[in-house]
């Protein structure tokens, strides 16, 4: 990637079933060395990495992941060792949001991304800089408690937002609903396609429009729009922005987002601006880009990296 976050060459690899330290590093380590031999390869002089799970900044060392194997991972320095590249690991969400904040449509000082995939992840920047907390640790949204009673989480916890409003609550909601409508939409998608639903399935249905499918949706942007309000009450946004691979669905998805906001609202709107609540600039690709963004900036600084200072 280069300074001005454009991708030069990219690479895909699902992650392994086993996804422990020791099988990230190798297929990690592959794909360095695969992009480094190919033709956009010369003169690259940094690895940035964004990491799903609490990593503690800037030692570059994931510290637990609810929905992955491995524990105590030493990113930074595994790859650093092993390629001889500087190297800087942070949160995905953090870095997604530096990449919004940096190279979006427009500059915003204070905002939220949040970001709905397999989990929710947030970048907060307040007063123009990246949000991490006392020790490096902060900005979990995805954890915060929506509903004690709700269905439990990767983490262990009930009821954290990401339950409710991630691409899995959206798989969970559509395999339960495809298992009392045998006869419906979603079962038959999943049926063709030789497996069980995934949220693939139930956006694919309400696109066409299904009703099951359409209310689930309603369900998962109902939950974030309630998150959203609640985050905004804190901090109060000039706009919070969606990323991930979810916001694909576009309105299916902001739509019923939007008004939860609204109607959880913390004071009257013309006391208390209501944020907007927008699709992300660079939607799923903000934390590639992102990553390479503060890769650059921490290896060879800002200036000369001929990137926009924050802050």
């Amino acid at each position: 990637m280069g300074e001005d976050g454009t991708v030069h060459a990219e690479l895909r690899r699902n992650t392994p079933d086993t996804s422990d330290a020791g099988t990230m590093n190798v297929l990690l380590q592959g794909m360095v060395e695969e992009l480094r031999s190919g033709e956009a390869g010369e003169g690259v002089c940094a690895i940035g990495v964004g990491a799903a799970g609490t990593v503690e900044w800037p030692v570059g060392r994931i510290r637990w992941a609810p929905n992955n194997n491995y524990e105590n991972w030493d990113v930074r320095g595994d790859l650093e060792r092993t390629t001889g590249l500087p190297t800087v690991v942070d949160n995905d969400g953090n870095v997604a949001g530096l990449a919004e904040a940096r190279l979006g449509e427009r500059r915003y000082d204070d905002m939220l991304l949040l970001t709905v995939g397999t989990g929710v992840g947030a970048g907060i920047v307040l007063g123009g800089r990246i949000y991490r907390g006392a020790h490096g640790l902060g900005a979990e949204v995805g954890h915060m408690n929506v509903n004690p009673d709700g269905p439990q989480c990767g983490c262990g916890n009930f009821g954290c937002l990401e339950s409710v409003a991630s691409g899995t609550a959206l798989t969970r909601m559509g395999r339960t609903a495809a298992a009392h409508d045998p006869d419906g939409m979603l079962a038959g998608l999943a049926a063709e396609d030789g497996g069980e639903v995934t949220g693939r399935h139930v956006t694919t249905a309400a696109t066409a429009g299904d009703p099951t499918a359409q209310s689930l949706f309603q369900r998962l942007g109902r939950a974030l729009g309630t998150g959203i309000a609640g985050l905004n009450a804190i901090f109060e946004f000039e706009v919070v922005l969606i990323g991930g691979g979810l916001v694909d669905a576009g309105e299916l998805l902001l739509g019923p987002a939007r008004r939860a906001a609204r109607e959880f609202h913390y004071g009257p709107p013309h006391v208390r601006p209501i944020p907007q609540v927008l699709p992300a600039t660079y939607k799923g690709d903000a934390g590639k880009i992102g990553a390479g963004l503060l890769a650059l900036e921490e290896t060879v600084g800002p200036e000369r990296a001929g990137l926009p200072s924050i802050g």
